[in-house]
């Protein structure tokens, strides 16, 4: 007869699967929330309980097992534009994790899950623990291209102009300097194309020199031009404006500038939205 500890199978499959959810957002290009991944492993480590609990046996059947997995993804990733991707990846990494487990308990002789596969080992759990960060940073480093770009470079941006307030997802790019000459604080990137609807009647991305003047004729000084290079362009100009406010994620970066881009930021429009180093 095996003996189970409640807390100790929690914790063994809340790292698990925050390790798999995190996993599964950086293969796919996500943007990562660690709050909401943290939830999700919960999620997923609850239910590694609740089998156990007398007369629940049946959430064990193989469509349970499956809605919990959507659900964890839902509750980690729910509203990402590539939600299906990252639901696909988090299955597949949690198929290549019991493929490592199965291997390690054939080629060990050791017990490292229960039944219904729940990660779970009282004996060896520094093993088990080893084992998850080793899975994690494999998947990492084999999947890091099917993602185009790993989920810490991109980041929720709300951008706050007068006439309103526009959720982008945005690229941390460490080698996008353009910067605020008065102020030497970071210049926002935008595709103009993004913030339909809140830009004002004279701002045209595509007539930057033409729009500051309008914009000027109107009485306003919130417009103004950003010197720029870039592969094939010398010395190019684009039109920005002043925001009321910038945010990434919890964080508030004030008032900075963001330059509008009259072609998209990026070719598979994963992102909108570029900015520096923050």
């Amino acid at each position: 007869m095996t003996v189970v500890y409640i807390d100790l199978l929690f914790l063994l499959n809340l790292i698990a699967n925050y390790l798999l959810l995190l996993a599964a957002g950086r293969m796919s290009g996500a943007v990562l929330m660690r709050w909401r991944i943290g939830l999700g492993a919960a999620a997923g480590a609850l239910y590694a309980v609740l089998v156990f609990l007398p007369g629940l046996e049946w959430l064990a059947f193989w469509l349970c097992k499956m809605a919990c997995g959507v659900l964890m993804a839902l509750i980690a990733y729910g509203g990402e534009r590539y939600l299906l991707r990252v639901t696909v990846f988090f299955f597949g990494a949690s198929a290549a994790l019991a493929g490592a487990v199965l291997g390690l308990e054939m080629l060990g002789s050791v017990s490292l899950t229960l039944e219904h596969g729940v990660f779970y080992s009282k004996l060896d759990i520094r093993l088990l623990l080893l084992l998850f960060v080793a899975c994690y940073f494999v998947l990492s480093l084999f999947f890091r291209r099917t993602g185009r770009y790993s989920g810490r470079e991109l980041v929720r941006l709300e951008v706050t102009l007068d006439r309103g307030t526009v959720s982008l997802t945005a690229l941390v790019d460490t080698g996008h300097s353009l910067t605020d000459t008065a102020t030497n604080r970071p210049v926002v990137v935008a595709e103009a194309q993004a913030l339909s609807g809140l830009l004002p009647a004279w701002a045209d991305a595509a007539q930057p020199i033409r729009s500051v003047e309008r914009c000027h004729a109107s009485g306003s000084r919130q417009a103004r031009l950003i010197p720029y290079r870039a592969v094939g362009v010398e010395c190019g100009m684009l039109l920005a404006l002043r925001t009321q406010g910038v945010r990434v994620g919890e964080k508030s970066l004030g008032p900075l500038l963001m330059a509008l881009s009259p072609t998209p930021v990026d070719d598979g429009g994963t992102y909108h939205a570029l900015i520096g180093g923050i």
